[in-house]
């Protein structure tokens, strides 16, 4: 199993005395910490994509590329790219010359993302929300596949006879389907035979085991090789020398964040005991030391039937910049070993 991290690029990260820190330090801090995730052997980075003042990830492939100067070993993915508001074109050259920037590192997870603002941003209509994601789902494989394109939609001018450069250096160059709790999109992946990311930020694990049920068996029942239909986990976690260490850190931004993100969604207030049945044995949220961390990452994969990766979404809960370096060295040398013995 791959041990990755991945990260919302957070514009809200604050010096020592509670100063929110300026846009360029958070960013380089950020390179700083995918460096180090290299160094002590964590398997991808993930970088997401939204178009809100708290994030700085609209660009996730630039942010990548600067990290790709700095690392060796290190996966190279968006998490998620929101194809539903981008030009599957575009999308494509930005990751093949990802891909030649890194020597061979760059992947895609293509989803239609949990905000809605790229939306009317870019003119679109929530109306299209799925047909835009399929119709462009489809337009960037067929590029991914092909070097010359034809093609015909309805959200986007034809292509015609059209050549589409740069190539990266894998072939096929890696592209995972970012999912919630949608059957429709557990079986499209599965029909077309991509491997699956999975977002579970809340709730209990297993109760997406019927979901990837669906997924494997219309990727068998449409020809795929059981062994290529990977399913990976992108979940809230964090890492610390001792639970109570991991709770003290996590828990007060934590419940910020989510607490402001649910007025806009109409969720209640996040609670103390909420918390807590989340970190339990059975909740979604992967939090506490070392061994218990390792011990989740793995009765995760087991609930799900095995996992080919799993990725740590460390910066939700307003930690600073030393806080999430030590998680990162604790997930890199401690946890991704045990997770693997």
């Amino acid at each position: 199993m791959e041990i990755g991290i991945h990260t919302f690029a957070s514009a809200n990260f604050k010096d020592e005395n509670g100063k929110q820190i300026p846009g360029n330090q958070a960013i380089n801090e950020l390179l700083d910490r995918i460096e180090y995730a290299d160094k002590v052997g964590i398997d991808e980075v993930g970088i997401g994509e939204h178009h809100r003042k708290e994030y700085l990830d609209s660009a996730a492939h630039i942010t990548l590329s600067a990290a790709a100067a700095r690392t060796k070993n290190i996966k190279l993915t968006s998490s998620v790219t929101v194809l539903s508001a981008a030009d599957p074109v575009r999308v494509f050259q930005n990751f093949a010359t990802l891909d030649l920037v890194s020597n061979g590192r760059a992947e895609i997870v293509a989803g239609r993302g949990s905000f809605t603002e790229a939306y009317p941003l870019f003119g679109l209509r929530m109306e299209d929300y799925n047909g835009l994601y399929a119709e462009k789902l489809e337009l960037l494989l067929k590029i991914r596949d092909n070097e010359i394109v034809n093609w015909s939609g309805k959200y986007r001018p034809d292509l015609v006879n059209q050549a589409i450069y740069p190539r990266p250096i894998q072939n096929p160059l890696p592209i995972w389907v970012g999912v919630g709790g949608t059957p429709e999109s557990f079986i499209r992946a599965g029909i077309l035979g991509l491997p699956l990311m999975i977002a579970i930020i809340g709730g209990e694990t297993h109760r997406f085991a019927p979901l990837v049920e669906l997924y494997k068996n219309a990727g068998i029942k449409a020809g795929h090789d059981p062994e290529k239909l990977k399913v990976g986990v992108h979940a809230l976690g964090y890492v610390a020398e001792t639970r109570e260490q991991a709770v003290e850190d996590f828990f007060p931004g934590y419940a910020e964040s989510f607490t402001k993100i649910g007025r806009e969604r109409g969720w209640p207030p996040v609670t103390r005991e909420h918390f807590e049945s989340q970190i339990g044995p059975t909740g979604a949220l992967v939090i506490g030391n070392v061994e218990e961390v390792a011990e989740k990452v793995i009765r995760h994969s087991e609930a799900l039937g095995g996992l080919s990766r799993f990725s740590f979404q460390l910066d939700v809960a307003g930690l600073t910049h030393q806080q999430l370096m030590n998680a990162i060295g604790l997930l890199g040398n401690k946890v991704a070993p045990l997770v693997k013995k």
